[in-house]
């Protein structure tokens, strides 16, 4: 989670092409490292970046190629300059989103498919809870905090970098796995709030409702 707020303008020290994906080291200038702590996020020009390793002056970080294909970072060279903020610190630091550790349902691992050094995986979430389920949204699985990359029905992709792939349990998952599911907190608010104080487990959330309400134009 981040503010917009920026704290330092760095400067791209290295970029290191690895098998289809990059890996960025980033001068910070300014930017106080004295509490990062490794697996901290670093956004860099806006995009959510994990630090994999880091001193006083630089930070080093995988880019996926999703990321590659998504955002400008494709496009820097050494010595072009970037925006720089830490995650917020509420009374820590929030690297995901927010999580309440409430599972809402299970889920399971339908297929798993290297990407360059990343590994996507396709997972199918219980029909019931299908419609929180949003592109670029927020998901955690297994207390992991991903983005979703694509929505097709129940199911929906995960892009995994090698960071997160090396220090969480997902790596030995395989079809068929069975995951904890938590949706993201704003999507059941969102749907109380459009649908007054209906308690039936059916949404009525449609697209005229979201124009109607301002969400969506």
């Amino acid at each position: 989670m981040f503010t917009g707020i920026i704290e330092s303008v760095g400067k791209i020290e290295k970029i290191e092409p690895r098998s289809g994906d990059l890996r960025l080291t980033i001068a910070v200038d300014k930017l106080d490292m004295s509490d990062v702590a490794l697996g901290d996020s670093i956004a860099c020009n806006g995009v959510c970046l994990t630090a994999i390793s880091f001193d006083q002056q630089h930070y080093t970080a995988d880019v996926s190629g999703e990321t590659i294909r998504l955002s400008t970072l494709a496009d820097l060279v050494v010595g072009s300059p970037v925006n720089l903020e830490k995650a917020l610190t509420p009374t820590t630091r929030l690297g995901g989103h927010l999580v309440s550790g409430h599972v809402d349902g299970i889920g399971e691992i339908q297929d798993i498919q290297k990407d360059s050094r990343s590994l996507r995986y396709r997972v199918k979430a219980p029909d019931e809870l299908a419609h929180y389920i949003a592109k670029k949204g927020a998901i955690c699985i297994d207390g992991v905090s991903l983005t979703v990359n694509e929505v097709n029905g129940s199911e929906f992709e995960l892009n995994l970098v090698p960071h997160t792939l090396s220090e969480t349990t997902m790596s030995g998952y395989q079809a068929g796995t069975m995951v904890n599911l938590e949706v993201d907190l704003l999507a059941r608010y969102l749907e109380r709030l459009l649908t007054g104080q209906k308690t039936t487990t059916e949404t009525n959330i449609t697209t005229s409702l979201l124009q109607q309400s301002g969400f969506i134009k």
